[in-house]
């Protein structure tokens, strides 16, 4: 099959799709791989090690769209790529489509094959292909947080961990998932007062076990989130519904209970946010402020330490990768967390969730894929 890495072009983005060892791997099993020039610079991987790998370099990120059969990206393509969108083409990356109507349009539109990392689903409901940018983006939020409380920043002027005799700074996190586990995991390690907020119980107990109950964990509701925001300096939005938006937890009418100078970092905010008030921001200008709280949005913060990012990200995403170059349509059909990621194919909306965001009809994965013309959307390769 032939497979193409092209360059990420959005703004702030650094990662790669896959480092030279990936392609190494699909190469060696028979594979072509077209690489954008310059696709791994930013996470420190040049060129010549992607021809070394037995990659084929190009030039522009069109010539790689139209000769590849499978793209793997990081991000959701942007609005200039979506001219490259085709039947016949499978789209392997982050869709976030619940976030993105007028991408979700277009893939509908086009008639390609859309297969999202964040919705690959095991049997026991992990998210292998969310999970490490989860990692990194919940370490990443205790750090954000650490910076922009220092006054210069915008923030109360608060050290986290304190020092003897003065407190330190208080974090609240909403949702327990990896996001706000490996959150929660740093701030205490940088010496914060951590409240961990979640719905599920039987997590809130894991956690406070594995932390060493170091943290206060409460359950999740209004009353109790209103309460603990009231004393917060800093608050992680680590909420989570796998393919849909992100409820609204944090009101526009409840920044007035939080402290002058609070900051929120919403990571939640590539699928919409869990605060009201949040909006997706940039690396170059990450923050604003509203009703005197810092707000932080950045959709896509594992950018910002790409080369950690991206080879994590491939650490997840290559088995996946290789069945789909391997066996085509079969790897969707025989892989019941891979069918899960699909999320539109031949112009069909294969996701319930996204579905339901943008009231489109839904069509189950299997039945779409038994109903089509199967050559015509994704060739087998024996």
């Amino acid at each position: 099959m032939n497979i193409g890495i092209p360059k990420e072009i959005k703004a702030g983005e650094h990662r790669v799709a896959l480092p030279p060892s990936g392609i190494r791997e699909l190469v060696a099993r028979g594979h072509t791989a077209f690489v954008q020039a310059g696709a791994g610079a930013g996470s420190g991987f040049p060129d010549a090690e992607y021809r070394a790998a037995g990659a084929q370099l190009l030039e522009s990120g069109a010539e790689v769209w139209a000769r590849a059969e499978l793209v793997l990206k990081v991000k959701e393509p942007q609005p200039s790529e979506y001219q490259h969108l085709r039947p016949g083409l499978t789209l392997f990356t982050y869709l976030h489509l619940a976030a993105e109507p007028d991408l979700t349009s277009a893939l509908l539109a086009s008639g390609a094959t859309a297969i999202a990392y964040e919705t690959v689903e095991e049997g026991n409901g992990r998210l292998p292909l969310l999970e490490p940018m989860s990692e990194v983006a919940g370490r990443m939020a205790a750090q954000v947080v650490s910076h922009y409380l220092e006054k210069r920043q915008g923030g109360r002027g608060l050290l986290l961990g304190g020092v003897p005799g003065v407190l330190p700074a208080h974090v609240v996190i909403l949702g327990a998932g990896t996001v706000g586990a490996n959150a929660a995991k740093i701030a205490l390690g940088m010496g914060a007062r951590v409240t961990l907020l979640d719905i599920n119980l039987d997590r809130l107990r894991y956690l406070e076990d594995a932390l060493d109950g170091k943290l206060s964990t409460v359950y999740s509701n209004q009353i109790n989130i209103s309460k603990s925001i009231r004393s917060a300096d800093a608050l992680i939005g680590a909420v989570l519904i796998a393919g849909a938006r992100a409820p609204k937890l944090i009101t526009r009418a409840m920044l007035p209970l939080m402290p002058p100078g609070c900051v929120i970092v919403d990571v939640a905010v590539d699928q919409g946010g869990c605060v009201e008030t949040t909006r997706p921001t940039t690396h170059s200008a990450p923050t604003f402020v509203l009703d005197g709280v810092l707000h932080y949005g950045v959709a896509n913060m594992p950018g910002a330490v790409p080369r950690t990012s991206s080879l994590a990200l491939a650490n997840a995403t290559l088995p996946y990768a290789v069945q789909i170059a391997n066996r085509g349509i079969d790897a969707l059909a025989s892989d019941c967390a891979l069918l899960k990621g699909l999320n539109t194919f031949g112009g069909r909306c294969t996701h319930p969730a996204v579905a339901q965001t943008f009231g489109l009809d839904y069509v189950e994965p299997r039945r779409a894929l038994s109903e089509l013309a199967l050559s015509d959307y994704l060739p087998v390769y024996q």
